[in-house]
């Protein structure tokens, strides 16, 4: 039976125009947990590739890191030679970015509610049972999901394919429980633990033409002398400012500032990545509302230290606040493919790519290490549908935060694009195979043609000459090392 129920969550500003009604489809193809970006593009191209999709949100409001925590400083990928790796949707989405075309909130709502035009988003959802059977490989199927949604009305869906997209594994955290190990095998911590998330900082007053002229009117040695090493303003984004963050005293051990990130939203308004909460374990609604809390008040007092230290700062004024956090790591769970160190640092391509990333082995950092880590760059290196496949379920995806990557790898596979690019891929695999063949019996010749088809109508072209391999000369002492996260790569 088909019921209309209104499209939840999507964040709408005045006099912006809703996101359209949609119908919930009681058994569709494809059901998504969680509405990050990253799925949402996976979404999109199932759906335009003929697949009737579902999104079922376990947050009050759909967007997740992009809307409510409104982590609108993009990251963008590039290869050893700084050549971008951006393909597909995702590449759109930084080309308007860069044209000025989205810089604000308002801007990235309209996207976000036109990548979802037409799917069913359903948001405050509870999951209360989940059904698999034994499939014909070893393998379980996921076949029905049994949730209560914002009313208390309990619902039942049943769907060929499934996808966790959430920050915190709402759907495989209770499918699995073979954990990969997390940042806490990195910095040497007996209990397990994630990086700092932040909460984004809006400020409204900025002169950004002095601001640039400013920090970049100094010669290199004076610039970083002053404000910290690779201290860089463009006319879109900032990058370094390591010493502004080092010199400011947080009113808590678990807050930290650090270099600061921040994107010019135009007309005096920019936004700032550095404020870093630690300790925040994205499950616990208690502790995320405390940390939402702790940054507002914290952002208040950073604006007085933005003015003293940055030129063209002096008349900043807060310019609202998120009501909630950028997550950036949670509890992610063994696929098919766990990702290494060691492939992105040799440049490894693999026969079933569905991304070509590249970004530094960037560890943000834990309350006993607040700086983090960096483990070096990789030139680029391939990411397999394997790595999004929830090992022991054929028809389990996982999107976004989940991939599959150790900890040390995890700290480039995250970047959104890298993921992003995945997402759209693997919506078009699932649309083109549509139950014909399983998702886990996809053989190399099956991937050539797949790979063939997203390159013609889509150009994005997955496979690739293996990036440069920057650990040829390592012994296996140290490549051990660098798997560990113990030994950076400095080539």
């Amino acid at each position: 039976m088909l019921f209309a129920i209104l499209m939840l969550g999507g964040c709408v500003s005045p006099g912006e125009e809703k996101p359209e009604q949609t119908v919930m489809i009681d058994n569709p193809d494809l059901v998504i947990i969680g509405s990050e970006i990253e799925g949402a593009y996976l979404a999109r191209a199932a759906k335009d590739e003929g697949l009737s999709v579902v999104i079922l949100d376990p947050r009050e409001k759909a967007g997740g890191q992009l809307l409510q925590g409104q982590m609108l400083y993009l990251d963008e990928p590039t290869d050893g030679s700084n050549k971008t790796l951006l393909q597909g949707k995702v590449e759109q989405l930084f080309v308007e970015l860069k044209n000025g075309n989205i810089r604000k909130l308002e801007d990235f709502e309209a996207y976000y509610n036109q990548l979802l035009s037409g799917i069913h988003i359903e948001s405050g959802i509870e999951i209360l049972s989940i059904e698999s059977d034994k499939g014909e490989s070893d393998k379980q199927d996921l076949t029905k999901l049994i949730y209560k949604n914002q009313a208390g009305e309990e619902k039942t869906v049943e769907a060929k394919y499934w996808v966790e997209n959430t920050d915190f594994a709402y759907l495989s955290s209770q499918l699995s429980q073979d954990r990969i190990a997390g940042v806490e095998s990195i910095f040497d911590l007996e209990e397990k633990a994630y990086m700092a998330s932040s909460i984004m900082m809006k400020f409204k007053g900025v002169d950004w033409e002095t601001f640039q002229k400013s920090v970049m009117g100094l010669d290199q040695a004076a610039r970083e002398g002053r404000y910290g090493g690779t201290t860089h303003v463009t006319n879109i984004f900032t990058w370094g400012f390591g010493k502004v963050g080092s010199s400011y005293t947080p009113t808590r051990e678990d807050i930290f500032l650090r270099g600061l990130n921040i994107l010019n939203q135009k007309d005096g308004d920019a936004l700032i990545n550095a404020l870093l909460i630690y300790d925040v374990d994205p499950s616990d609604p208690q502790r995320v509302e405390e940390a939402v809390a702790l940054g507002k008040a914290e952002i208040d007092r950073v604006l007085a230290h933005l003015q003293k230290e940055l030129p063209g700062w002096e008349q900043a004024r807060v310019n609202g606040y998120p009501d909630y956090l950028y997550i950036r790591d949670y509890d992610r769970y063994v696929t098919d493919y766990v990702l290494t160190a060691t492939d992105m640092f040799s440049g490894k391509m693999f026969w079933d790519n569905v991304s070509i990333g590249g970004y530094s082995l960037d560890i943000q950092g834990v309350k006993e290490e607040r700086w983090g880590r960096a483990l070096g760059k990789p030139d680029k290196y391939g990411m397999p549908l394997r790595s999004f496949i929830l090992k022991d379920y054929s028809n389990v995806i996982v999107a976004g935060k989940n991939v599959g990557a150790s900890a040390p790898a995890y700290g480039s596979a995250r970047i959104q694009p890298n993921t992003s690019l995945a997402g759209e891929v693997i919506g078009i695999i699932l649309g083109q195979i549509n139950g014909k063949t399983g998702l886990v019996d996809l053989t190399e010749e099956d991937m050539n043609e797949l790979h063939a088809y997203i390159k013609k109508k889509y150009k994005i072209e997955l496979t690739s000459e293996n990036g440069a391999n920057k650990i040829a000369d390592y012994s296996e002492e140290e490549l051990r090392r660098i798997d560990n996260g113990h030994l950076d790569v400095k080539k």
